[in-house]
This record gives structure tokens, C-alpha cells and sequence, in this order.
């Protein structure tokens, strides 16, 4: 049996079989349709979610599977006081795979240890997302080409940013990236990222404030929300929370080939009139998310179709 708690969990020719799944998923949707026939998903999300969860039921439901679970914590029996380990211990008994998003780092960890049916990680705290890395890597893959030989810029909310912490992880394994990391100071990517991850892969990578500095030399621009929740302090959010909005007139500083992509919810970060941009791709990011987890879903239950 097999778990999902962190992009590295699978090795690149891992991640490239799983790539090539979601592409085959995506031009023969047909031949899937019946693979999870009689499969269950327990989608249990502690926090609130949209893309995440629903991608995780869509994909489930696109395989012939069915959903059942909960989506806060608040209409589980956590709000009793039932710890993670023995709402796992239940959950095995009614599904045959779980995806848990949890506000708490290491929970979905700590229910791996107790499962006996695929946890996957839907986002635990500040520290992991490795189903939207899955799902970025598919969209870059798909519409550049490669992996590697990229200029990547990482904007916004660097400290607290789950899915650039797993993006960055996950990329360091390919030859020829480059990140320009573009925070304020008060959310700089984290120390231990920059030198156990970027310094120690040997990895090249500059830090600046303007995001019209970097927008020139970018092949790819991920855009990040300052997270109000992850705050403790509502003055520090609302002095940090416009310091990015990327618009029309911004755009014109970047090359014509750029793409951009955003793990979403967007606040105010990305201005509508973006959307209109051919190099806009968030929405393209999303659909991308249901195969990249329909192809998890049929790797971690070991199903294969011909």
C-alpha cells in the first residue's frame, strides 16, 4: 500500500509515468469512465476548500467511483474531540482510498501511520500540497513541453505558501531550473527552503522585491494570495495583502511566451483583465488538477487499464 504525503514521494520517471496517465486520461476520458466502479473516496477536509476537494470527488466520480466524507471539521466528529488516528482507523473500514486536508502540518502523515486503505495529502498546514504540485507539473509539462530550462518566478506569499514549498521541492529535481523568489521581506521564502533545498540541490535562485524586475526574464510567473489565515495579526495581513496585483500594464513587461499559473483562490493578486491574456493558464491549471488526480487515484489503488 502506498501514500502520497509529499511530491518526492515519487521519483521523476514515477512522476512521469503518472504524467502520461493524466495526458492518456485527458484524450480518451471513455476508457477510464468504469475503472473505479464500486471504489469509494473518503474526501475529509478539516479546513475549507473548493478546488481541492471537489477535484479530488470530480476525479473519483469521473472513474466511476463515489464520495463520501465531510468538509470542515466543524461537521466531523473532531469537533468531539476524535483524534486523526482513530477517525482513520473508521474511515478504512468504509473506503478504499482518502484524500484529508488538514490545518495542522504532519496529520495526514500521522493517519498514514494508522490507515489501511491510500491517504493521500490534500494540504496540511504551511508545509505540503503535493496533488496541486502534481497538478502544476502536468500543466507545465503539457503546455511547454519540459520540465527543466526554466526561468520560474515565485510571487507573493513565499513563508507561508504550501504549494511553493512543494513546487520548489519538486522542481529542484530538474536540470536547468532557475527561481527569482519576488516577496516582501516579512514573507520571504523560509531559511531552511532556501538552504536545505535550493543551496544544497546547487540550485540558482535570486530574491527581489519588484515584480517588474523579474517580469522580463520569466518563462513562467506563479502567482501566490497572501493567505489571511495563515496571519495572527489582521494590521499585518491588510498591509501585506495588495503589495502584488499583477495587470495589464505589468504583463507588457514579459516576454510573449510567458505563462502564467495561480493554485487559486485569487483575491485581488491577479486583475481580471488578465484572464483575457493568452498567457493567462490558471483555469487551464484547474482542469489539469482533476487528471493529475485521476491518475493518482488509479496509481495508489493499483489499477491499471489498457
Amino acid at each position: 500500500m502506498r501514500h502520497l504525503m509529499s511530491p518526492l514521494d515519487f521519483s521523476v520517471e514515477e512522476l512521469d509515468q503518472l504524467m502520461d496517465l493524466a495526458n492518456d486520461i485527458e484524450a480518451h476520458p471513455d476508457k477510464y469512465a468504469h475503472a473505479c466502479d464500486g471504489k469509494k473516496l473518503a474526501s475529509l477536509f478539516y479546513e475549507p476548500s473548493t478546488r481541492t476537494r471537489l477535484s479530488h470527488e470530480a476525479a473519483m466520480i469521473n472513474l466511476g467511483g463515489s464520495v463520501l466524507g465531510f468538509s470542515s471539521a466543524d461537521s466531523s466528529s473532531a469537533a468531539k474531540g476524535e483524534s486523526v488516528s482513530d477517525t482513520i482507523r473508521m474511515v478504512s473500514c468504509y473506503a478504499d482510498i482518502c484524500a484529508m486536508r488538514h490545518p495542522k502540518e504532519g496529520a495526514p502523515m500521522v493517519a498514514c501511520k494508522h490507515s489501511t486503505i491510500p491517504v493521500i495529502n490534500a494540504g496540511d498546514g504551511g508545509h505540503q500540497h503535493p496533488t496541486q504540485t502534481l497538478t502544476d507539473l502536468l500543466t507545465i509539462r503539457s503546455l511547454k513541453g519540459h520540465l527543466g530550462n526554466l526561468t520560474i518566478g515565485l510571487c507573493g506569499d513565499l513563508k507561508f505558501g504550501r504549494t511553493v514549498h512543494s513546487l520548489i521541492h519538486a522542481l529542484v529535481r530538474y536540470e536547468n531550473v532557475k527561481f527569482i523568489l519576488i516577496s516582501p521581506e516579512e514573507l520571504r521564502l523560509p531559511s531552511y527552503i532556501r538552504q536545505d533545498v535550493l543551496e544544497r540541490n546547487k540550485v540558482d535562485y535570486s530574491e527581489v522585491v519588484r515584480l517588474e524586475d523579474a517580469l522580463p526574464d520569466l518563462d513562467l510567473l506563479y502567482m501566490t494570495r497572501v493567505q489571511k489565515e495563515r496571519f495572527f495579526n489582521e494590521d499585518d495581513y491588510v498591509r501585506m495583502k495588495d503589495f502584488y496585483i499583477l495587470d495589464k500594464k505589468k504583463m507588457e513587461l514579459a516576454p510573449k511566451d510567458m505563462m502564467v499559473l495561480h493554485p487559486l483562490p485569487r483575491v485581488n493578486e491577479i486583475s481580471v483583465e488578465v484572464d483575457q491574456d493568452p498567457r493567462a493558464k490558471y483555469f487551464e491549471q484547474v482542469q489539469y488538477g482533476v487528471y493529475v488526480r485521476m491518475a493518482l487515484i488509479l496509481t495508489l489503488l493499483d489499477i491499471h487499464i489498457s
